[in-house]
């Protein structure tokens, strides 16, 4: 990777969720025909890696414009995507705040990745039946606490969340986004 290159990770909304079908070997050749360098995926929940030239954040939305056009053109339906460069997905990560807690049985952490800065102002932001709370925001990133309530899986606050913030986003789990920038930095 030269000087003026950065590795990115791009976070995929709800792909390979119902009739929503993308083939990650098919999301890489997608990628790399963008003219991104070093594509490569994590799990199939759409999560990738590649180096573009570093520049400004309206560079930044430009380079997810292209890809969410290409993405679109070649699957069929929309796909928002969050882009971070891996230096932010590294930040938002440590800054968790639920980073050094024990999550209990029916607890799970989420990082919330979205399009756009995030007004701390909108908070606080939870769910009225208990299975979600938002625990603070940093840049983009939203912490979210989720809870199994009465057995049954916690409400996707990530509808909730789009209308209240103004933004698209997809949410993943604090131990995977772990994960995904241990895969990430093998390029």
């Amino acid at each position: 990777m030269s000087a003026d290159q950065i590795t990115y990770v791009a976070f995929l909304r709800a792909v390979n969720v119902g009739k929503r079908k993308v083939e990650m070997a098919r999301l890489r050749a997608e990628l790399d025909g963008l003219g991104l360098e070093s594509v490569r995926t994590y799990i199939a929940s759409g999560n990738a890696f590649f180096t573009a030239p570093a520049g400004p954040a309206k560079q930044r939305a430009a380079l997810r414009a292209r890809i969410e056009a290409r993405l679109e053109q070649a699957f069929g339906f929309t796909i928002p995507t969050a882009l971070y460069t891996l230096d932010e997905v590294e930040d938002a990560w440590a800054r968790a705040p639920f980073g050094d807690m024990d999550r209990a049985a029916d607890e799970r952490f989420s990082l919330l990745f979205t399009t756009g800065a995030l007004d701390p102002a909108v908070l606080p932001q939870a769910d009225p039946k208990g299975g979600w709370e938002v625990l603070g925001v940093h840049g983009a990133t939203a912490y979210v606490h989720y809870r199994v309530v009465e057995g049954r899986a916690p409400a996707n606050a990530v509808p909730v969340l789009e209308k209240a913030f103004g933004v698209q986003g997809t949410g993943r789990f604090h131990h995977t986004v772990e994960k995904i920038i241990a895969a990430a930095k093998k390029h």
